[in-house]
């Protein structure tokens, strides 16, 4: 779990990294910390003035692959607006190699209540980022699902 808020990704911005045990137990305990990571972490989060969403994204698809896992899973918790510094380029490809991203608790913009089309096109956009990069896409506005995803 990392924060996007800075001009560029870092390795900084991440908060908590997870490797679920295959012991189930042992993996049901870990998802049980994790999920109050999550949890405080949204409670305590503030709003920035970057987003750079497709750098976070990147770094968490290394991490990922770096691991080996079997199962992965990036959490973004966003309004899906890229904000990013002058100059910095983000319009390539994804690479998503089997990742699934779940965007949460997508936040929606004051523009978005003129004109909700805005909010759509924004999820859609990233949805098909990252399919067409080879990953799957879901949206879940209800966090306590959360743990039934990440059963899977």
């Amino acid at each position: 779990m990392a924060r996007i808020d800075s001009g560029s990704f870092s390795e900084k911005d991440i908060i908590a990294k997870v490797t679920f045990d295959r012991r189930p137990s042992t993996a049901t305990k870990q998802k049980r910390l994790f999920k109050e990571k999550v949890d405080q972490f949204i409670v305590q989060s503030k709003g920035s003035s970057y987003t750079d969403i497709t750098g976070g994204v990147v770094q968490a698809v290394q991490y990922l692959n770096e691991t080996g896992a079997g199962q992965r899973y990036i959490l973004i918790f966003s309004d899906l607006k890229e904000d990013l510094a002058k100059g910095q380029i983000r319009d390539f490809p994804l690479e998503m190699n089997g990742c699934e991203a779940i965007a949460l608790n997508v936040t929606k913009l004051r523009s978005d209540n003129v004109d909700p089309r805005q909010y759509f096109e924004r999820v859609e956009g990233w949805k098909k980022r990252v399919e067409a990069g080879g990953g799957s896409w879901r949206l879940l506005n209800d966090l306590e699902r959360l743990d039934r995803i990440l059963e899977g």
